[in-house]
């Protein structure tokens, strides 16, 4: 369905959270090193309950390999810095959302490797920092599904 793309997850229960979604959405899961932990820890098994074995995770050493293994059609860098809203774009299936760490967002010099339309954010309140970041994949998630008529589920 999606590749979900996280650049160098730092906590382990966001993660794990993110492995059943991608579990329950068809998406596959994307893992850029380094890792703030390891993949058996067990808060990250917790968050994640029974879906491991359900979700598609792929672990790549950089960013580039990701690239060169995976070459999704369009890839879609999300931070609070971006202008346009994930809610004016359309997405496709086979599109990759990329994600930053928790505790300081995607850097500069990656956001800036992405056209402006392909910087997204999240709409939230004014003074607001951020959402959480397996609440603001879970958000990208479902509207790109719910554009997509929620191709694969078993019903609406």
């Amino acid at each position: 369905m999606f590749h979900i793309v996280l650049y160098q997850p730092e906590i382990p229960p966001n993660t794990g959270n993110i492995i059943r979604l991608c579990a329950n959405t068809g998406s596959d899961l994307h893992l850029i090193h380094p890792l703030g932990f390891y993949l058996n820890e067990a808060r990250l098994r917790r968050a994640g309950l029974d879906y491991h074995e359900a979700a598609r995770v792929q672990e790549h050493e950089n960013f580039d390999v990701f690239l060169s293994r995976i070459s999704p059609p369009r890839i879609f860098a999300f931070s609070t810095r971006a202008g346009a809203s994930c809610f004016a774009t359309e997405f496709r299936t086979g599109d990759a959302f990329l994600f930053g760490p928790e505790t300081r967002g995607l850097p500069i010099d990656m956001l800036d490797r992405f056209p402006c339309e392909r910087q997204l954010r999240i709409p939230m309140r004014p003074g607001n920092r951020s959402l959480n970041l397996s609440n603001a994949v879970a958000v990208v998630a479902y509207e790109a599904w719910r554009q997509c008529a929620f191709e694969g589920a078993d019903r609406l």
